[in-house]
């Protein structure tokens, strides 16, 4: 089963997810989606992406969660390159790091659950962007979510809930309507 988002048509970086017959209210990038997305341009790529790995805050769920695409516990040293001079751009890497890399254990609940997207990573093209998940959203329970860096998030809730119907054949895609 795939997933289609698309953005609202009154604000571009909000958005709609669909699995199925169900439809989840998400956030897109904050400047909207694009189809030649760049480094820090504040925009979801358009496209089709599989889904790669799932990392997972442990101390930040309620009970064990369940997917057949790859999970992996989220350390505390776990970051992501976004340095598009490094050899590493675009990937897993150990913090600290000598280049700049996203922090994956953070203080907010953003990366409690993260869907890696695999945008930009089959080749990897320096300063084509990184870093591009589906997360948990920055919202007020009231599914008024903030504009991503580019990446899709979901309320917690709904991210969870669509966890056990992926598989690493499922693709994601990102469209205008």
């Amino acid at each position: 089963m795939d997933i289609l988002v698309t953005p609202t048509t009154k604000d571009p970086s909000r958005g709609i997810l669909k699995l199925g017959s169900k439809q989840y209210p998400c956030a897109l990038g904050k400047k909207g989606i694009t189809l030649s997305k760049r480094e820090g341009d504040n925009k979801s790529p358009t496209g089709n992406f599989l889904l790669r790995s799932i990392y997972y805050r442990y101390d930040k769920l309620r009970k064990p969660i369940y997917s057949k695409v790859p999970l992996m516990a989220t350390l505390k040293e776990d970051g992501w390159c976004d340095d598009p001079e490094d050899p590493a751009y675009n990937k897993s890497v150990m913090l600290p790091y000598h280049a700049s890399a996203e922090r994956l254990w953070r203080d907010d609940d953003l990366y409690d659950v993260l869907v890696v997207l695999g945008y930009n990573d089959e080749p990897v093209k320096p300063g084509k962007g990184s870093a591009i998940f589906m997360h948990v959203a920055n919202d007020l329970n009231d599914h008024n979510y903030k504009g991503t860096e580019g990446c899709v998030s979901l309320r917690k809730d709904d991210l969870l809930e669509i966890l056990p119907v992926l598989t690493p054949d499922t693709s994601l895609t990102i469209e205008y309507p």
